[in-house]
């Protein structure tokens, strides 16, 4: 796919980023405060903003605010305030889970996200570069991995806490869209019993209340033994079992990190493959950009590039 595939008039020219970090946000009940990296292109106004939540895995730092730049990066330079947050699982912090207020994180991180929505007047004030710069109005979310189960349940979807067996829903409706990266999908019979015993609120996830629109990224070589016996179509499942509107971008010979979006020159990625990460920030900020402003043909133009490609990296599907 080619770079000037994505040069129309369309699209936004890339611009210098200003990256703050760490913006700290007081959080009374949290077990720390909420440390925020926040990427910003340097000029521009009524600014979108997408809330980046980052995975877990082997790295000490990637899994925090210093994790995703490739995204990070490429979608500030095109027009997006990015927000980061270190959530309580970061090895970074390494609380003990007997630490008050330390877990449950499927929760905690969700609340991370409200968190910061309630708080962006205090993001402004912190960051001056910022100021009167953002659009509250067009917020999106993007997660990866377990990054992207917290982003699924912004957008929607539902399961029951496992210690109390009520049904849990943290919806946030001042987010219009969001994008899920190698997610996880559905529970139970599709769970190892790693997941079961490790992981047991993956069990109840439910996805028939994600109403939010939504891009779906999966790997077809992404098969997740450790925590699914369903193999590389488990990660399609917030798309197959949500309603509409849902996409669904599957990208050839990928694995969990996609090619590698969760830091430069990753070395626990097992499909490293620099143009795949190109394209996914590409593909992923055209399809929140045309969420966010109606009528921009920023997806449709993406789409087109990705179908007219002699050799694709990947296809799309959508409802």
């Amino acid at each position: 796919m080619s770079e000037a595939a994505y040069t129309a008039d369309t699209d936004i020219q890339p611009t210098p980023v200003v990256s703050v970090s760490p913006v700290v946000l007081p959080a009374p009940g949290r077990a720390a405060d909420l440390h925020v990296r926040i990427s910003a292109p340097a000029t521009g106004s009524d600014l979108p903003v997408i809330l980046l939540s980052h995975g877990l895995g082997p790295s000490n730092n990637l899994s925090s605010l210093n994790g995703y730049a490739p995204l990070a990066n490429y979608w500030a330079a095109h027009g997006f305030v990015v927000i980061q947050p270190t959530h309580l699982d970061s090895r970074t912090l390494s609380l003990h889970p007997d630490t008050p207020g330390a877990s449950p994180h499927w929760r905690t991180r969700a609340e991370d996200m409200t968190r910061i929505l309630d708080q962006l007047d205090a993001i402004e004030d912190a960051v001056p570069q910022l100021a009167d710069r953002l659009d509250p109005s067009r917020v999106a979310v993007a997660g990866h991995s377990m990054g992207g189960h917290t982003a699924s349940l912004l957008l929607g979807a539902r399961l029951t806490d496992p210690h109390d067996g009520s049904e849990v829903e943290l919806a946030e409706p001042r987010i219009k869209a969001g994008v899920l990266l190698a997610a996880p999908g559905r529970g139970g019979d599709a769970l190892t019993e790693f997941t079961v015993e490790n992981y047991s609120f993956f069990l109840t996830t439910d996805f028939s209340r994600m109403t939010t629109p939504a891009l779906v990224v999966a790997g077809d070589k992404d098969d997740s033994a450790f925590l699914t016996v369903r193999g590389p179509e488990w990660h399609t499942d917030p798309y197959a079992l949500s309603p509409g509107p849902k996409s669904l971008l599957t990208l050839f010979d990928a694995g969990h990190g996609l090619g590698g979006i969760s830091g430069y020159d990753v070395a626990e990625t097992t499909d490293e493959n620099p143009e795949r990460v190109a394209s996914v920030a590409r593909l992923t900020w055209a399809y929140l950009r045309s969420e966010l402003y109606p009528g921009d043909p920023a997806w449709q133009t993406a789409r087109d590039a990705l179908a007219a490609g002699p050799d694709p990296l990947g296809r799309i599907a959508s409802k």
